[in-house]
């Protein structure tokens, strides 16, 4: 009887394992890095975290910054330059998104001014130039 229990118990389990992972997806995870301070700006970062199987050729995630005067910003946090040399993002990996700050305004203040960060849009494409198949979760 016993071993009966210990059996099902051990049966139960393993499918309860097995459809936690299936829906359990790896996809690229976004977070943020290390901000920046350029001729007194706030330069922020993000990292972005390939646990997928796809590799991915360029990576944008759109921020909004408010800042202590009430002011917002939007900044483009990129994997490369968007018609430059590609550095892919590769299964396994880790990228660095930054603010191309010859091709976009500064935010203007220091970073202790930066009150609130928000994700507007995530751009993701993929080795074929389409849009990327795996989930992007971004947390500025």
């Amino acid at each position: 009887m016993r071993l009966r229990l210990v059996l099902s118990l051990i049966v139960a389990s393993g499918i309860l394992l097995s459809v936690q992972a299936f829906g359990a997806q790896p996809g690229i995870e976004v977070h943020r890095g290390d901000d920046g301070l350029v001729f007194g700006s706030c330069v922020p970062s993000l990292v972005a975290e390939n646990k997928s199987t796809e590799n991915v050729s360029f990576l944008q995630v759109d921020v909004l910054f408010t800042l202590a005067n009430g002011e917002q910003r939007d900044i483009e946090l990129q994997s490369s330059y968007r018609d430059g040399i590609l550095f892919p993002i590769v299964p396994g990996a880790k990228a660095l998104l930054k603010q191309h700050l010859d091709l976009s305004r500064a935010l203007g203040v220091p970073c202790d001014q930066v009150k609130s960060r928000k994700v507007l849009r995530v751009l993701c494409e993929g080795m074929n130039g389409g849009a990327c198949s795996s989930p992007v979760l971004a947390e500025p």
